[in-house]
């Protein structure tokens, strides 16, 4: 049994996310997880909240509430919408636990003990207006490198360009809107990335079946221009984890917490120690210390490309610079950006379909199978409604769930509530057999390689192989001259609905939970012997006739999210 540690990028705590959030790293890492645990294999699926930084505080100023509260209670509304888009994490932490202030401070000390943590005296925005230092995310302006206008001062979010505040051009504090800004003098710490330059490029170059995708973005940040730079991480904030060297005060350093980036990507671990300290779990060090087991485990990321640098830079500085048995990644699955509709998604400009709404409107499913489906692999993708519409009705409700009820309903008609006996299989079958056993090994091969995209279609193609199968034996013209021979056809169809149940359930796991409970079955094992599993349900075996797996979407409803949902949320 192969062990697979899953991780997705975790989501920032201000705000309800969008659908480009989710598709660009949740809802594929739910689906490969789902996918290892059906073929038996043991998995350890985390996330979390991203708590600190100046995004919390912004967000908790304008809701009125003070920090703590208020990310204690979105916490509660992303864990409960993660809940409804039915993604199946072990643990959903949060990157204020104890366990990620302690871990954190630990990390700090011993990347200090070995000469990693260097401290700066710098010059850093001040605001008068605010009476305060401005991190990054508290200030905004145009991009040097672009010229986009709303660029923030650690990154602009059009180009991905890292940046520093004192980078941008016109920039003005996002607290008030004052332009009345100016250099003052504090000292921080930085992380010596570029002591880590030759032993990161040497990790990176061993990993030569990372997508492109992520290659192409980890080494450009640590050649171009001029190479990997340090990286400041603490910043002068009151909301965060405390800078210390392990559980020692760190003299200079009063008053000020450890940078975002620094804190977030240990969150990961800390999960895991989150996971056994709720009760949920034993012995997280067998899935992250390779000197108590966890060498053998699979560690695989996923996350939009917007975050490759700090998975396979600074997160991966900082492990390694520990000189700590930790596991390091094996995997980096990286997504381009979902647009909406002619324009881009957006959480902080409120624009687009965010996950609540999505889940008002239709059931997880149905935006499970569009978004994997339609998932931005290989470059950008866009969510139109017209295509949602289209997708939904022809694949789901046309293809997979009308194959159910013209079975379900017609062997009900003719044979009763049960599977039928009687007939024996013939070429015609023989021949469905051999396609299906092809394409699930072809789909088995795309879902370990986490081609979600080509999985989705080799998916979709074994629902059609069905379809084309009961439209060509016709058993209800069959029945009239031969009810034996249509017996055996009705047979191997309904066996095919618990088949297409349990390879369906990585994409839509409500549909595999509705066709399981309508063939009366708990038997999910995965087919590795397809000619068996489509005889695991045999004559006499009871069933029900399911309510409608999936209804079609109407263009009245289309017309009405296209307007309800234009692109902006109050």
């Amino acid at each position: 049994m192969a062990r697979h540690l899953i991780t997705s990028a975790i989501p920032y705590i201000n705000g309800i996310k969008h659908l480009g959030n989710l598709v660009g790293s949740q809802l594929p890492a739910d689906l490969f997880a789902r996918y290892q645990r059906g073929r038996g294999n043991e998995v350890l699926f985390l996330c979390a909240t991203d708590e600190h930084g100046t995004p919390a505080e912004l967000a908790a100023t304008k809701a009125g509430k003070p920090v703590a509260e208020y990310c204690a209670e979105m916490h509660e509304v992303q864990a409960k919408i993660a809940e409804g888009f039915r993604l199946s994490f072990d643990h959903f932490g949060r990157s204020s636990s104890p366990e990620n202030h302690a871990l954190t401070q630990h990390f700090a000390g011993v990347l200090a003990e070995r000469g990693l943590i260097r401290e700066v005296v710098e010059n850093q925005m001040y605001s008068k207006a605010d009476g305060r230092f401005l991190p990054d995310r508290y200030i905004e302006g145009t991009c040097p490198n672009c010229g986009f206008d709303s660029a923030r001062g650690d990154q602009c979010d059009n180009c991905t360009k890292q940046l520093d505040p004192v980078d941008l051009i016109n920039p003005h504090s996002t607290i008030s809107g004052s332009t009345d800004l100016e250099m003052r003098e504090t000292k921080h710490l930085y992380l010596c990335q570029s002591q880590m330059k030759d032993e990161l490029e040497a990790w990176i170059d061993s990993k030569t079946d990372w997508p492109i995708l992520t290659t192409s973005i980890a080494k450009k940040w640590l050649n171009d221009g001029d190479g990997l730079q340090d990286r400041g991480i603490t910043r002068d904030l009151d909301w965060g984890i405390p800078v210390k060297k392990g559980t020692e005060d760190w003299p200079g350093m009063e008053g000020k917490v450890f940078y975002v980036w620094f804190d977030a990507p240990i969150e990961y671990i800390a999960c895991a120690q989150e996971w056994v300290d709720s009760g949920k779990g034993t012995d997280w060090q067998r899935w992250w210390r390779t000197d108590q087991g966890a060498a053998d485990v699979t560690y695989t990321q996923f996350m939009g490309k917007d975050n490759v640098p700090f998975h396979t830079l600074s997160f991966p500085s900082t492990i390694l610079g520990s000189g700590e048995p930790w596991k390091l990644v094996d995997y980096v699955k990286s997504f381009n950006y979902l647009n909406y509709d002619g324009g881009q998604f957006s959480t902080s400009r409120g624009r687009g379909v965010f996950m609540d709404q999505a889940l008002e409107i239709l059931p997880a499913d149905y935006w499970r199978w569009w978004l994997l489906s339609h998932a931005p692999e290989s470059s950008d993708s866009e969510f139109t409604w017209e295509n949602f519409q289209q997708s939904v009705n022809k694949d789901l409700a046309d293809v997979l769930g009308n194959f159910v009820s013209r079975v379900t309903k017609f062997c009900r008609s003719k044979f009763g509530e049960e599977v039928p006996a009687g007939g024996e299989y013939g070429d015609t079958e023989q021949a469905l057999i051999e396609e299906l056993t092809t394409r699930t090994r072809a789909y088995e091969a795309h879902m370990e390689a986490m081609e979600v995209r080509k999985s989705a279609q080799e998916l979709r193609a074994i629902w059609v192989a069905g379809n084309e199968y009961l439209q060509n034996a016709a058993p209800w013209s069959t029945f009239k001259e031969d009810p034996e021979k249509a017996a055996a056809q009705i047979r191997l169809a309904l066996n095919l609905i618990r088949f297409y149940a349990v390879l369906s359930a990585p994409f839509i796991p409500d549909a595999k939970d509705t066709l399981l409970a309508a063939m009366q079955t708990e038997n999910d094992a995965w087919p590795d012997d397809v000619l068996a599993a489509l005889a695991a349900l045999g004559p006499g075996h009871a069933f029900t006739v399911p309510d409608v797996t999936f209804r079609k979407i109407t263009d009245a409803e289309r017309e009405d999210w296209q307007e309800r949902f234009a692109g902006t949320r109050d």
